[in-house]
């Protein structure tokens, strides 16, 4: 039988997602508890592949948020209203 050989690619920690992130390790828990961050368990600890945290950060970045939309939504309504203000 031919040998199969399985490239993961670099797999972080906790710890090592939060430097890389530039975040506090409870947010990385606390993504993980919402089911925002893509990560997988081996044994009762959390491991992250880069690549796939790389594209979910692309993913992030290209889609906007609902909360991002409702801020952006927000601060249009305040600009119209000090335009009206201003006339």
């Amino acid at each position: 039988m031919a040998e199969r050989k399985y490239r993961m690619g670099r797999v972080m920690t906790v710890k090592e997602l939060a430097a890389y992130l530039r975040v506090h390790p409870s947010t990385i828990y606390k993504l993980l508890r919402l089911r925002e961050l893509p990560g997988f368990r081996v044994a009762s600890e959390w491991r992250f592949n880069l690549a796939t945290i790389d594209r979910w950060l692309l993913e992030q970045n290209a889609k906007p948020s609902d909360e991002s939309v409702k801020r952006a939504e927000l601060g249009r309504g305040r600009d119209n209203a000090r335009r009206e203000d201003q006339k």
